[in-house]
């Protein structure tokens, strides 16, 4: 009896591609097996007895979307397509999300460009509305435990922070190309410069130079551990590149080397390491295991970013969307 016993990765946006496993499926001989993703019929790119691989279509709902194999009636599984949070977005880095469940996206621009909005915020369930303006390429964000959101400008090397009630405040300048943000329980500010060095901002305002790593050619992506250490993402033009950890002391260890294109990285609320790579082909959100290895969870192409919400609720977002999901399963 024909059956599909997984659907691989589990979740995908748009211009992904997925594998439906399982079988026996149809012979395919010189015809193609017609897979639908609820109501919309999908281009299957390779199928055999047991394996069938198809790519995602734009316009797809969102949420839980039955999977068919059209002349196996009966015949059902569900693949989690992202809901859309916004779209008309310039994202570089991954999206920042509040206390309150508030998604912030940036509309970053192209160098020096002074975009008519910096921040775009979501509230749960609203329409995107302007949050701020002003921030010449706002690049990348991080909410700290107080739910204060800072934002770093890749132009002129700045991180300025908004409290709660809205009000801004510069934090620290002239730290080069100022991309990649951590903070951590006592309120040091971490920065990237791509151009190769990690910045420990204190509370009190003081910079000092953390570690340095390699340059990269777009753009530095930082994630804070629960155990305190700094991981880093830095794109360069390898054909392969390294995720790092930066102890608390400024000790640089390469952790994986499995990425081609390393973009936005996040812990999830069990302590998960998610990184997203933008190499094609490959591209997705993959969760990292203790031993260095990766398991695509979330298939997509423009992909740059992913964070989570105080749910552990999944947003990613591409270079011009973002996108929400459940939680991911656990393992």
């Amino acid at each position: 009896m024909s059956r599909i016993s997984a659907i691989k990765p589990p979740f995908a946006i748009a211009r992904g591609r997925v594998v439906i496993e399982g079988g026996p499926f149809p012979p395919t001989g010189d015809a193609v097996p017609r897979v639908t993703l609820g109501d919309a019929l999908v281009r299957v790119v390779m199928a055999s007895r047991d394996r069938i691989a198809v790519d995602v279509p734009a316009g797809l709902a969102g949420g839980p979307t039955a999977v068919r194999i059209v002349d196996l009636p009966g015949v059902t599984a569900y693949l989690e397509v992202g809901q859309v949070v916004a779209t008309g977005v310039h994202q570089v880095d991954s999206p920042a999300v509040g206390p309150d469940g508030s998604v912030y996206l940036t509309f970053s621009g192209s160098r020096g460009q002074q975009t008519p909005v910096s921040i775009f915020r979501v509230r749960p369930g609203g329409p995107r509305e302007v949050f701020a303006r002003g921030i010449t390429n706002a690049t990348s964000m991080v909410v700290d435990g107080a739910g204060r959101l800072y934002v770093s400008s890749r132009f002129d090397g700045s991180v300025v922070r908004f409290e709660p009630d809205g009000s801004m405040e510069a934090v620290a300048t002239d730290l080069g190309v100022a991309c990649g943000l951590a903070v951590t329980p006592d309120g040091t500010l971490l920065v990237g410069d791509r151009t190769g060095t990690i910045f420990r901002v204190s509370p009190s305002g003081e910079t000092s130079v953390l570690a340095t790593l390699p340059p990269s050619i777009a753009a530095f992506h930082l994630a804070l551990a629960p155990s305190g250490d700094l991981y880093v993402t830095v794109p360069t033009l390898s054909t392969r590149d390294a995720l790092y950890r930066v102890s608390p002391e400024g000790h640089v260890d390469e952790v994986s080397r499995a990425f081609g294109r390393p973009q936005g990285l996040a812990f999830d609320r069990r302590g998960d390491l998610f990184v997203v790579d933008a190499l094609a082909g490959a591209a997705g959100v993959y969760r990292m295991g203790a031993d260095g290895s990766r398991r695509l969870m979330l298939s997509g192409e423009g992909l740059v970013g992913v964070a989570f919400d105080a749910d552990n609720a999944l947003v990613v977002a591409t270079g011009d969307a973002a996108y929400r999901f459940p939680p991911l399963p656990p393992g």
